[in-house]
């Protein structure tokens, strides 16, 4: 999963960050209203976490921007102050979901599975294809009853694969959801963790679930290889 982290204090900016990435997942990060709404128009992101006080464009103006040029990335919306006129705005504004500050990283994350399930129709908390399972919130992947072993970087590909069955995905596509900008050796990466994953979800098991789709990029069969 990539996250767009928009805040302009630096100290929380970090932190979200340094979180996320613990996590597995990919973040960047924007302090400018303005710098979100380029980034988040050049990047198809998982999930946005907004604050609503920022500097020059805030956080309302800058969801109501994102969704009239388009972009219906899930919204989780931050702010220090509770008050439900606040509340009102941003939702009203697009946001998709609100968490005032002080709040636990625990919730975050929570928040975000939440709406990244919810921005797809029917999508269960556990991710199946096939025999194929995966928990974003426990971190864990299993083909049928025996549970893999899978680095970060391994995960958040898979993941990437899980959310969008059957679709063919392109490199550059998924680079964009499972590495961040911070990330600059681009060239076969993707290539060389789709055979990590191939060597542990497939292999062993006789399966054939991560196509090759010359020219093009990669699909997970919507049976996960059965």
């Amino acid at each position: 999963m990539r996250v767009l982290i928009v805040e302009d204090e630096l100290k929380m900016a970090s932190l979200l960050r340094r979180g996320l990435l613990e996590e597995g997942y990919a973040a960047d990060v924007a302090r400018m209203g303005e710098d979100a709404l380029w980034m988040a128009g050049a990047v198809d992101y998982d999930a946005i976490v907004l604050d609503l006080m920022l500097p020059g464009i805030d956080g309302v103006e800058v969801c109501r921007r994102l969704r009239a040029s388009g972009v219906w990335s899930p919204v989780l919306m931050l702010t220090a102050r509770d008050a439900y006129e606040d509340r009102v705005a941003g939702l009203d504004a697009g946001a998709d979901d609100y968490l005032p500050k002080p709040f636990s990283f625990a919730e975050l994350l929570a928040r975000l599975r939440a709406l990244v399930r919810r921005g797809a129709a029917e999508r269960p908390a556990v991710l199946q294809v096939g025999d194929l399972r995966l928990d974003p919130a426990t971190r864990q992947v299993w083909r049928g009853d025996h549970e893999l072993s899978l680095s970060a970087k391994e995960f958040a590909l898979l993941e990437t694969f899980m959310l969008r069955p059957g679709e063919v995905l392109s490199r550059y596509r998924l680079l964009e959801h499972a590495w961040d900008f911070g990330y600059e050796n681009r060239s076969n990466v993707v290539d060389v963790y789709v055979r990590y994953l191939r060597a542990k979800i497939d292999r062993p098991f006789g399966r054939d679930s991560l196509e090759t789709v010359r020219g093009v990029g990669y699909r997970l069969r919507r049976d996960g290889g059965a």
